[in-house]
């Protein structure tokens, strides 16, 4: 049973950072807003939570530094493709590379440095009932806070005005301008909050999955959550059960390695990136399981009339 929940709680803990960053990602996508520099802004939040975290002692300061981070280029990205109506598509792909290269530059320095530790919640008898205890109650604070947030973003998007006008944004701009909507104002905010999200998960793999920083350290996991945004069918609680399911299959390969299984090391590290592949294919080839949920609008660019 010991081995199961160390298992299962593996499993929790890499879910985390993939829920985190998609569901920042779908509430961009949602308002229009194609945003592939993810992974850019997750390295970003990984190098500035780890470092900030280092510096103060304080993990609370390595998770907002994280956070301002992905803000920070999700502010650019913004700038960039909303302001100055760049491609968005051609924006991303340059932010991602931007968050590689200046991640390694910045924690050149911290290779190698003990990290500060995001330490788990334990509640007095609860957290000590066997195997459901540490699994329920005895997780780190942003575990809670992904389950909250996916939460709240599903009541927010399909029981609020802001949910209404943040989908009509996202499906048809132009009625929604003339309706009197402030379309770029509202993707600006969507966007700082996927890039915040973004920097959040960055800052969970450097304080909590693995408390150190090495170089790339995200390891595709910001294409990841691009992808389980539309396998997801741009559905909060889909996304959930998908990062939940990726997140199995990252720690299936671990295991099925600890146990010896004659499976190639190599096959088991791409299984996660395969399943992804095939996801989008099958997604690709059954358009009827995503055209009711996708932005009409997504990725395209809106200028106001003058």
């Amino acid at each position: 049973m010991e081995g199961l929940e160390s298992v299962v709680l593996t499993i929790i803990t890499a879910s985390t950072p993939l829920l985190l960053a998609a569901i920042g990602e779908l509430v961009a996508e949602r308002s229009g807003v194609l945003n592939l520099g993810v992974e850019g802004m997750m390295v970003m939040g990984a190098v500035c939570g780890f470092g900030a975290a280092f510096a103060t002692g304080s993990p609370l300061m390595g998770v907002f530094a994280g956070i301002g981070a992905g803000m920070g280029l999700s502010l650019l990205f913004g700038f960039l493709t909303l302001s100055l109506v760049a491609n968005q598509v051609a924006t991303g792909l340059a932010l991602t590379l931007l968050g590689l290269g200046l991640s390694g530059l910045i924690g050149e320095g911290f290779v190698g440095l003990p990290g500060i530790k995001l330490a788990a919640i334990h509640i007095p008898v609860l957290t000590d009932i066997p195997f459901i205890g540490r699994i329920l109650f005895g997780q780190d604070p942003l575990v809670y806070f992904s389950l909250f947030l996916t939460a709240a973003v599903s009541y927010a998007l399909f029981r609020t005005r802001l949910g209404l006008i943040i989908r009509a944004v996202g499906a048809n701009h132009h009625s929604a301008h003339a309706l009197g909507y402030r379309v770029i104002s509202v993707r600006y905010l969507c966007v700082l909050f996927g890039g915040g999200c973004a920097g959040l998960a960055g800052a969970y793999l450097s304080l909590a999955y693995t408390p150190q920083w090495i170089e790339n350290m995200t390891a595709g996991r910001g294409w990841i959550a691009l992808a389980l945004v539309v396998f997801a069918s741009w559905l909060p609680g889909r996304v959930a059960i998908g990062a939940y399911l990726f997140g199995t299959l990252m720690i299936l390969g671990f295991y099925v390695q600890a146990q010896g299984i004659g499976i190639p090391s190599q096959f088991l590290s791409s299984l996660p990136y395969i399943v992804t592949i095939a996801a989008l294919v099958f997604i690709s080839a059954n358009r009827m399981l995503t055209r009711l949920n996708t932005p009409a609008c997504l990725g395209q660019p809106f200028v106001p009339d003058r």
